[in-house]
């Protein structure tokens, strides 16, 4: 079974502070195991669903090696892990950050497990471009969820 462990939160609990806009805002340390055969690269999208315009895009990355079963806490793309635009604006990890007095917001993480060493599309891409790509070579998603609120 291909499963995504998050260090610092459990699945569906609230996100600490420290990967947040209210405190650090680093990305946590992800985990996992149990990939379909075959897998030659992973991707990621986090996103909240509970946005006020819709779904908002916090962090993209995609041409994770095969080989890899996590990232660090405080994570920054680097060699063939391409990083993409989120709805901030900005490549890299940007924490949840919901509207004061808007409720909890859920965060998903979800981790695809592919079927191509490299996706072949430009660093700084979009969620759409990411979406696309990812459907044709996707093989299985782990995915891990939390929650967040500003008062």
């Amino acid at each position: 079974m291909f499963t995504l462990m998050i260090r610092g939160f459990a699945n569906g609990s609230d996100i600490p502070d420290l990967f947040t806009c209210e405190g650090d805002d680093i990305s946590p340390a992800l985990a996992w195991s149990g990939e379909p055969a075959g897998t030659q690269s992973f991707a990621l999208i986090m996103d909240d669903p509970d946005a006020p315009a819709g779904t908002w895009n916090h962090w993209l990355l995609w041409d994770i090696p095969g080989d890899h079963d996590s990232l660090p806490q405080h994570y920054r793309a680097t060699g063939p892990v391409q990083s993409g635009t989120n709805d901030f604006g900005k490549t890299g990890y940007g924490g949840p950050c919901p509207p004061k007095r808007n409720g909890a917001h859920r965060y998903f993480f979800r981790l695809y497990a592919l079927d191509t060493p490299a996706l072949g599309i430009s660093e700084g891409a979009d969620w759409k471009a990411l979406e696309q790509a990812i459907k044709r070579h996707k093989l299985g998603v782990a995915e891990y969820m939390g929650r967040s609120k500003r008062i």
